[in-house]
């Protein structure tokens, strides 16, 4: 069907409007506490046209809507002929609201007069054309949809008193326990990016930031700020916004500028705990990156479970459904200073792990019954050198100890126990929680890029060295469905070159695959390693290398990997449609080791958007690579 529209003149601006057309069909009402509804009659729409000839009341804003994503383009409150403030609002409610604006400004008691401008915004939104029609037995009163402006094809206008009646009786009674005494807490409004604050004056921050576009706060919260005639300053609003031209970069930087003031004003070697929920892996990446630039180390990310879900959360099958809690310190004082005096060495590096696992939980069990001991995720040898690495690069410095030799090193200075790594006191807790809950649960591990897949690949081989007959069939459903658009994971046979051993039947059977043949094969079981009928069981398996010949594969690999990179520094095309993610990153590394920043943001501006922006150390680089070249 074809849409109505009505040509009036707007006495505030003098310009001919299009609005829909709207009739008025249904007036509901009480007398004596019974409900009643009629069809509007002659009266009713004399009355309506009397208010519509009225001149508008001047306490009302009439400030042009400025261009702003949620009113120009996710909703175009145009076409529905709202250009200006006033037009949210017929003019029944807008002189309603009016007289009540204009007798709460008028009060001389200013804690009164704020209570009462207070209470009459509470009706903004209700009294607007916002609020939708819902049929009868619901209560007319905030039936707008949240987050968005949104203008139903059915208004439900209300009575004032209708809308703030209920609120009346229970306002006074909220305000009365607010009695005059002294308290410890202070309220601010501003920007966080600058806070009233002295450095390392705070013991512990807690922030619930805004999650990359989840919610256009500043846009949203227009309509009642227009009435108060101050508007938020949208520009530095740490959000994703296209039409302000704010993508993920520049959200991340604005989310840098508000950790780094909180990095600021926290007291060393405590705690900033950061909420955050958002379904995309970039937007998480942004936020992590962030609070490392900004000198934070995270030391624990778990999940919260508020009970009740928000809106987004209830009704959208794409939202995460529990957010998630970053448990970030300040490294404390002395690490600080230790660095500054050593240089980014080898002992600086052992003192940045030393330091981080005491900040790491010792045990963390399920809550259900019976209970389960959970795998901590940062105790996991490769994540406590991420940790140290983004360390080191945020300092502007070259990581001063490859992963292959850190590997190596790690369980000879520290503690390693089912895949995650001790102090010798925090051993003996966990040593002791273990025995009380035998049960372990094992972090779920998810074939999505080249990294994955060589771990996968590793616990595999660790339980249970095999053949590539009997790789297969177990590593290929992994693969299916988890690869991320535009990256390259290779084959299996390259992979298991790149990575691991395969025992030819020459010489003696390697201990790994003698202790797998011997507790799984009962006819294996006393052979000596150099026996023929252990040999022959055992030839062809693949295993995982001993710390030692690791190093001489992890140099071996890298060497195949920087020479591919060569071939990306190459390329003259516009976007590199395809990459393997662990060339990238060797090239990035031995990039940021040379001080090359100009291949780094080279090749970084021949990726797809994705592809660095959806993995943490791409990202760290390149952000560091920017800061660096910038500084020249």
């Amino acid at each position: 069907m074809e849409r109505l529209f009505a040509s009036t003149v707007d006495s505030a601006t003098g310009k001919t409007l299009q609005t829909p057309k709207r009739h008025p069909s249904l007036v509901i009402y009480s007398i004596g506490g019974s409900r009643h509804q009629k069809t509007p009659d002659e009266h009713d729409l004399q009355v309506l046209h009397r208010i519509n000839s009225m001149a508008l009341p001047i306490d009302v804003p009439r400030m042009e809507i400025p261009p702003m994503h949620m009113t120009h383009e996710r909703a175009r409150m145009d076409y529905s002929g709202i250009t200006h403030i006033h037009h949210f609002f017929l003019p029944r409610a807008l002189h309603s609201i009016a007289a009540l604006w204009r007798k709460a400004s008028a009060e001389t008691d200013a804690r009164l007069r704020e209570m009462l401008l207070f209470f009459v915004e509470q009706a903004l939104w209700t009294a607007s054309l916002l609020n939708r029609y819902r049929p009868t037995g619901f209560s007319q009163v905030n039936q707008y949809m949240t987050g968005v402006y949104y203008v139903a094809s059915q208004h439900a206008e209300c009575s004032p008193w209708y809308i703030l009646d209920g609120k009346l009786g229970r306002l006074p009674k909220t305000f009365q326990a607010f009695g005059a005494h002294q308290a410890g807490a202070g309220v601010t409004t501003g920007s966080v990016a600058s806070l009233p604050l002295a450095d390392r004056s705070i013991d512990y921050i807690f922030t619930d930031p805004p999650f990359g576009e989840n919610i256009y706060y500043a846009d949203l919260n227009f309509l009642v700020e227009s009435w108060h005639r101050v508007t938020t300053d949208a520009k530095p609003e740490a959000i994703i916004d296209r039409f302000k031209k704010k993508a993920l970069p520049e959200y991340q930087h604005l989310m840098q500028r508000c950790f780094a003031e909180y990095y600021r004003v926290l007291k060393p070697g405590r705690w900033m705990t950061v909420v955050f929920s958002n379904s995309k892996a970039a937007v998480w990446n942004a936020i992590q990156v962030a609070l490392q630039q900004a000198g934070f180390v995270v030391a624990e990310v778990t999940a919260l479970d508020k009970v009740q879900g928000s809106y987004r959360q209830v009704t959208s099958t794409t939202a995460v459904k529990q957010d998630l809690v970053i448990s970030a310190y300040k490294p404390n004082g002395g690490l600080e200073d230790r660095f500054n005096q050593r240089g980014p060495t080898v002992d600086s590096a052992w003192d940045f792990v030393q330091t981080h696992l005491k900040q790491l939980p010792a045990v963390k069990v399920t809550s259900g019954y019976p209970q389960e001991l959970l795998n901590i995720v940062e105790r996991d040898p490769r994540r406590i050198y991420d940790r140290m690495a983004s360390w080191f690069i945020r300092h502007g410095t070259m990581v001063p100890i490859s992963t292959p030799e850190f590997l190596t090193e790690l369980p000879v200075r520290f503690r390693e126990t089912d895949g995650m790594v001790f102090l010798p006191e925090q051993l003996v807790e966990y040593e002791k929680a273990r025995a009380r809950i035998p049960l372990i649960k094992q972090a779920e591990l998810f074939v999505s890029d080249e990294r994955s897949a060589i771990d996968w690949l590793s616990n595999f081989l660790r339980k249970r060295p095999s053949t590539r007959s009997e790789i297969h069939p177990e590593y290929i459903p992994q693969i299916g469905s988890a690869k991320r658009k535009g990256e390259i994971i290779p084959e299996l046979d390259q992979l298991l070159e790149d990575n691991f051993i395969q025992y030819d039947g020459t010489g003696v059977v390697p201990s790994q695959i003698h202790s797998y043949l011997s507790t799984n094969h009962k006819d294996q079981r006393s052979l000596d390693k150099s026996n023929p009928a252990l040999v022959a069981k055992a030839k062809d398996r693949w295993y995982v290398p001993d710390p030692n010949k690791a190093q001489d594969l992890e140099k071996k690999r890298e060497k195949t990997l920087l020479k591919e990179f060569e071939t990306y520094k190459a390329f003259t095309g516009r976007k590199l449609k395809e990459s393997r993610l662990e060339v990238l990153r060797a090239g990035f590394r031995a990039a940021w080791a040379n001080k090359d920043y100009t291949t780094i943001i080279s090749v970084a501006n021949k990726l797809p958007e994705e592809t660095l922006q959806e993995d943490e150390k791409l990202l760290l680089w390149y952000d560091q690579a920017l800061t660096r070249s910038e500084e020249k």
